[in-house]
C-alpha cells in the first residue's frame, strides 16, 4: 500500500481501483464493509475514492502523499474586504501586524510524508455518551427524570446539565447523553488499538482537512461572506461586517436550517464539525495532545465576529497556542474523534 499516493491513485482506471479497495478489506478489523467507488468535489479538489461502512460508521480510502503543511505567508493574499475586515477586528485588540498575528496562530511550515489510510467520515464525541432512558435514570436518578419530563413538554431543543447530561430533540424522540467523566487517554488509545484503529496526528488532521492546499482556508485567502455558519446563521444575513465591529447575540441567530457550510463533506467525504466551540483530537510524535479545528469558543467569545472568530474552525493550519494550559478533562467536554486505518501500518 505504500505506493497509493494521490498521484498515482488519481491513475488508475475505476477498475482497478476497485480492485485495490476490495483488497483493503484484508488489511481493516473484522465487520469492515466496502460499499462502492464514490467521488467528492469541493474547493477546487476532487477524490474518487472508496466508501466502507463498519458497524454503522462510514470510512472513505484517502490516498497518501508527501505535503508541505503549516502556514506563513499568503499564497494569493486576501481580498479587500477580507483584509478590511480583519485589520480592523485585530486592532481593537491591539494588533497592528496583520501577518505576524496570523502566523502566530498557525502551525510551522513543515514537510510531511502521509499515510494511505481508511478514514472515518464523521467525528465522534469524547466527553458524551449516548445512552438510554432507563441507563440515565439508574446514574441521575430522580433529577434526571424530573428534567427529562420538564424537557419533553417545552420548546427547547436540546438541554445540557454541565458534566451530567444532555438533552436533544430529534422528532418525536429525544437523543440522551451523558458525561464521560472516567475516561482516560491512555484508556482511548488502547481501546482503539485493540478494536485495530488509530487516532489522527496533526500532521494526518491538516492534511485530511485542507489536502495540502497553501492557502490559508481549504478554498483561498480570502473569506467566504455568504457561508452560513453556526452561531451566526446566513453572513449575508449580517450588516456591515466590514467598516464596523459586529455585536452580535448568539442566542437570537435562526438555526433551524442545516446544514452549515463547514459542516458539508470536503474534497475526500470527510465532515468536519465547523463549529470553533468544538475540537478535534489529534496527536504530536510525543504523543500529546494538540486539539484541532477549534479553540473551544475562545475568540467568538471575545467579540471577534465570524472571521476571526472561526479561524480555528476555517484556517487549515490553526494551532491553539494555549492549549498546553488545559488539561484533558478540561478538554473532554469540546473534545470529538475520529478512527483511522493505516494501510502501511498493516502491510
Amino acid at each position: 500500500m505504500e505506493a497509493l499516493t494521490r498521484g498515482m491513485w488519481t491513475g488508475l482506471s475505476v477498475q482497478e481501483k476497485e480492485k485495490l479497495l476490495h483488497g483493503m478489506i484484508a488489511l481493516c478489523p473484522a465487520g469492515m464493509e466496502y460499499i462502492g467507488v464514490r467521488t467528492f468535489e469541493r474547493f477546487g479538489q476532487r477524490t474518487e475514492t472508496g466508501l466502507f461502512l463498519h458497524a454503522g460508521r462510514e470510512f472513505v480510502f484517502v490516498p497518501g502523499d508527501r505535503v508541505t503543511l503549516g502556514w506563513n505567508q499568503w499564497q494569493d493574499g486576501m481580498n479587500e474586504e477580507t483584509s478590511a475586515d480583519l485589520s480592523e477586528t485585530v486592532s481593537e485588540y491591539g494588533v497592528e501586524d496583520v501577518d505576524s498575528f496570523l502566523t502566530s496562530q498557525m502551525s510551522p511550515v513543515r514537510e510531511a510524508a502521509i499515510a494511505p489510510m481508511l478514514v472515518e467520515c464523521q467525528i465522534q464525541s469524547l466527553g458524551w455518551i449516548e445512552v438510554t432512558e432507563e441507563e440515565a435514570l439508574a446514574v441521575h436518578g430522580s433529577e434526571f427524570a424530573a428534567e427529562l419530563e420538564k424537557f419533553k413538554h417545552s420548546d427547547l431543543k436540546g438541554l445540557e446539565q454541565y458534566q451530567a447530561f444532555r438533552l436533544e430533540r430529534q422528532g418525536e424522540k429525544v437523543r440522551i447523553q451523558l458525561y464521560n467523566e472516567e475516561l482516560t487517554l491512555e484508556a482511548l488509545l488502547e481501546e482503539q488499538a485493540n478494536a485495530g484503529f488509530s487516532l489522527l496526528t496533526e500532521d494526518e488532521w491538516e492534511y485530511l482537512y485542507g489536502g495540502g492546499c497553501r492557502t490559508l482556508f481549504p478554498w483561498g485567502d480570502s473569506f467566504d461572506y455568504t457561508m452560513k455558519l453556526k452561531h451566526f446563521g446566513r453572513l449575508e444575513g449580517l450588516t456591515e461586517i466590514v467598516g464596523e465591529s459586529i455585536e452580535t447575540d448568539l442566542s437570537l441567530v435562526e438555526e433551524d436550517e442545516i446544514p452549515y457550510d463547514l459542516e458539508l463533506p470536503n474534497f475526500f467525504g470527510l465532515q468536519f464539525a465547523g463549529d470553533p466551540y468544538k475540537v478535534e483530537l489529534t496527536m504530536n510524535p510525543s504523543g500529546e495532545v494538540l486539539p484541532k479545528g477549534g479553540d473551544g469558543g475562545g475568540m467568538i467569545c471575545g467579540g471577534m465576529g465570524p472571521l476571526v472568530g472561526y479561524l480555528p474552525a476555517a484556517a487549515v493550519y490553526y494551532r491553539d497556542s494555549n492549549a498546553n494550559e488545559l488539561e484533558w478533562e478540561d478538554w473532554m467536554d469540546s473534545m470529538y474523534y475520529r478512527r483511522v486505518i493505516r494501510l502501511t501500518d498493516l502491510t
